[in-house]
């Protein structure tokens, strides 16, 4: 920084600037304020893109209607017993589309999965819907033989759809995270967008997707009820030891804040800084960004895309398959789709957008019972991921952030703005060179981020969106009568407060700290080809966050695997 004196003492600019290091600090600072505006810039155009999009519920779907409605077949792989499982999972049954061009395909890994019963229950609850439940364990192209015919890598996501992918109903694929829960039109609206359908019909693209916004439910009076279910299913029918063992479990989540306050972090994370920049890249459309929580693209083109070469010695079915030896396969399949030609382009001459998001709709996700050290665990995993797979953007990541982010721009003020505005004979510039000027740079410069994302958190909260009837959770509903956003103010501020000084620490422990991580109960360690390999195979890592932890192990067992259920 350029002298930085106290307000009383002007500055002699001559023979400091002249100074070879200074100079430097000059060319420094002025890097910093560019990287400000631009920062600040893009997160304006996600502001109002949101505000712009979510005040309102958005328009009736074309293709919930149409009599030649394309068919979609929705995959939602399953993992244990995630919050609000069963009301998310059954959203998928309640869109508005034509019910003979909605196929369901549930994966699970095995019959043992603490989420199997609930399944079970979904397709007793809607026996008339077109849906099926697909078993790893029970794919015949997985079975010890035929490792020659039908390679997979280890990815546990990829193994759990392959086999529903590989039967889907159509050209139109939606994959949806077990734990999101999404609005009744949102199916058609997606299609649309797809599609390029309706009165106002435009381009086709080759992948859209959806906003996700997560809701802490921690507490809740439905999430208590559905803990109390599955305490009595253990009450019922588990041994002393079980009983106990659930119990305390579930009093520790109830009397331990410590270990809950990482859904706070997470839902403002996705409320705030994620959402600012994903919808301002998702309009400028400058480079692929997706998150993977709810997918809609065409088979046709993806299987055009990952078709092997007769010569490739490996025996990848195309589709999603051909990622299963990667773990952020959401990000490059939407990369792939985003940087190749389809048969369309490179054959017919079409011209197809890439990406769109389907403004209006929000991918919902309840959590619930997150620790902090689940949080940061969650965070340093997809970091080190990215870091392989988008350097340059993980590498610039803190800098986007409010605190280091407004350090930048009082570092350029100061050092850069302040000479320069001196020079062209500004006499207040003698003021913007102190370490005053630098930490009122900041606090005002923080003030005006904590103002942005706390109407922003009350905008993606409100629910306006939503097409809200009975079958609506109250996690997507709008908040109490009487309360104009979901938490007061001197709730969201501690959480806000929590991230913000979280984010450069992860950053660090992410980028600097290691290249294993932890997914889906399995550790993996990442390499520089993008591709990961599995660590400790034998030994189970029980994930946060979930019901199923703690209890999974008693399911493993085919006797007691009616002891964990959800109804």
């Amino acid at each position: 920084m350029l002298n930085l004196q106290s307000r009383s003492n002007p500055l002699d600019f001559g023979p400091t600037i002249s100074h070879g290091g200074s100079q430097w600090a000059v060319v420094g600072g002025w890097i910093c304020l560019i990287w400000y505006t631009i920062v600040v810039a893009v997160c304006v155009l996600g502001y109002f893109q949101i505000w712009k999009y979510f005040l309102q519920k958005p328009r009736k779907s074309y293709s919930a209607t149409s009599s030649d409605a394309p068919q979609v077949t929705v995959i939602r792989p399953v993992k244990g017993l995630e919050p609000h499982l069963y009301n998310c999972l059954a959203s998928t049954f309640f869109q508005n589309y034509p019910r003979d061009k909605l196929a369901i395909h549930f994966c699970v890994s095995s019959r043992s999965d603490p989420g199997f019963p609930t399944l079970q229950k979904l397709l007793s609850d809607f026996p008339h819907a077109n849906a099926r439940l697909f078993i790893e364990e029970e794919d015949p192209l997985l079975q010890p033989g035929n490792e020659f015919v039908h390679r997979l890598g280890p990815n546990p996501k990829i193994r759990n759809m392959s086999r529903a992918y590989r039967e889907a109903e159509g050209d139109i694929v939606w994959i949806m995270d077990c734990n999101v829960w999404v609005g009744k039109g949102v199916c058609g609206r997606m299609v649309d967008r797809l599609c390029g359908l309706g009165p106002h019909s435009g381009k086709r693209y080759k992948c859209v997707h959806h906003l996700p916004v997560a809701v802490d439910v921690t507490g809740a009076a439905s999430l208590r009820e559905e803990r109390e279910a599955l305490l009595d299913a253990y009450t019922n029918q588990g041994t002393a030891a079980e009983r106990d063992e659930a119990a305390m479990l579930i009093k520790e989540q109830r009397e331990s804040p410590l270990a809950t306050g990482g859904g706070r972090l997470e839902e403002l994370f996705l409320s705030s800084a994620h959402a600012k920049m994903y919808t301002a890249i998702n309009t400028v459309l400058i480079a692929p960004c997706i998150v993977g929580k709810s997918n809609m693209f065409r088979r046709s083109h993806l299987d055009y895309l990952t078709t092997p070469s007769p010569k490739d010695p490996h025996h990848y079915n195309p589709g999603i398959d051909y990622f299963s030896d990667n773990i952020c396969e959401d990000h490059l399949i939407g990369d792939l789709l985003w940087k190749r030609q389809v048969r369309e382009e490179s054959e017919l001459g079409e011209r197809l957008g890439k990406h769109a998001m389907v403004f209006g709709d929000l991918a919902f996700q309840p959590v619930a019972n997150m620790s902090v050290k689940a949080y940061v665990a969650r965070r340093v995993r997809w970091l080190r991921v990215r870091k392989f797979t988008v350097l340059l953007a993980t590498l610039v990541e803190p800098g986007t952030e409010s605190i280091v982010c407004s350090c930048y721009g009082a570092y350029g003020f100061t050092t850069s703005l302040a000479p320069y505005l001196h020079q062209k004979g500004y006499e207040i510039a003698t003021y913007m060179t102190s370490w005053t000027a630098f930490f009122a740079f900041c606090f005002i410069s923080i003030l005006a981020w904590i103002l942005v994302d706390w109407t922003l958190y009350i905008k993606l909260h409100s629910a306006k969106t939503v097409e809200l009837d009975e079958n609506t959770p109250s996690f997507a509903r709008p908040p109490a009568r009487g309360s104009s956003t979901r938490r007061p103010f001197r709730q969201w501020f501690p959480a806000w407060l929590g991230r913000e000084v979280l984010a450069f620490p992860i950053w660090m422990w992410a980028f600097y700290g290691g290249v294993t991580v932890t997914w889906r109960d399995r550790r993996f360690r990442v390499g520089l080809d993008m591709k990961v390999r599995e660590i400790d195979c034998d030994k189970v890592i029980q994930s946060e966050g979930s019901y199923s932890r703690g209890f999974s192990h008693l399911a493993n067992n085919p006797e007691d695997r009616s002891k964990v259920r959800r109804d």
